[in-house]
């Protein structure tokens, strides 16, 4: 518990700038909290001790903001930014090195049996308030954007943006850490960007042909 402990202030300290002590930490992280409370709950919840896991979630959620289901599988050094309604499915798998910032739901998309939650895969991040729904998996090295609807499996080293997520970009090295939030791809802003240029071009040749039959007219 102490080691884990540990890694986790120490990824606080790795992911948020605004870290500024170890105490600030302990009292001031509501993620960190939540996650450190998860590890309790999900420990008793694979010990098939009724009852008291659910009632540690549900204690961790009104402390937080932030509710993970004790069957969730979260690996190691995860970090939860900021935190507030952060919701996470029974069935979701989370990988190492997963950061998330506030309004993230990695949920379910109906009353199915079973694996109904994402996987997320390792050295992921997802932008506030994205939603990551069903039995699909996000790959390794993966940046969802804020804001994002993803409701199918996502390839390694992608982008993903939109509503519904689009996948803009796939690159055969490891992205930055970062997620821009300033910088993501616009695909709506690039289709409505060339359908503007080309309306002006069509305005432009309606123009020249108008002038022409002016001048012929003339003549």
């Amino acid at each position: 518990m102490f080691r884990t402990i540990k890694e986790q202030i120490e990824t606080i300290f790795r992911e948020d700038p605004a870290a500024r002590s170890v105490l600030e930490i302990l009292l001031c992280y509501p993620g960190f909290h939540a996650i450190l409370l998860h590890r309790l709950a999900h420990k008793l919840w694979c010990w098939r001790i009724p009852l008291i896991p659910r009632l540690i979630s549900q204690f961790s959620r009104w402390l937080t903001g932030i509710e993970i289901h004790p069957g969730a599988r979260i690996g190691r050094r995860f970090f939860i930014d900021h935190g507030m309604g952060v919701v996470i499915g029974e069935t979701a798998e989370i990988g190492d090195d997963v950061l998330i910032y506030q309004g993230v739901t990695l949920g379910g998309t109906g009353k199915e049996k079973g694996k109904r939650h994402p996987t997320i895969g390792n050295h992921v991040v997802i932008g506030a308030g994205a939603k990551v729904l069903g039995n699909i998996r996000i790959g390794n090295y993966v940046k969802i954007g804020a804001g994002s609807v993803v409701i199918r499996s996502v390839p390694d080293y992608s982008t993903v943006v939109g509503v519904p997520g689009r996948v803009v970009r796939i690159a055969g090295v490891t992205v930055n850490d970062e997620l821009e939030h300033g910088k993501l791809p616009d695909p709506e802003g690039q289709a409505i960007e060339e359908l503007t240029r080309r309306v002006e071009q069509l305005e432009a040749q309606v123009r020249a042909l108008l002038e022409a039959r002016a001048a012929e007219h003339r003549s």
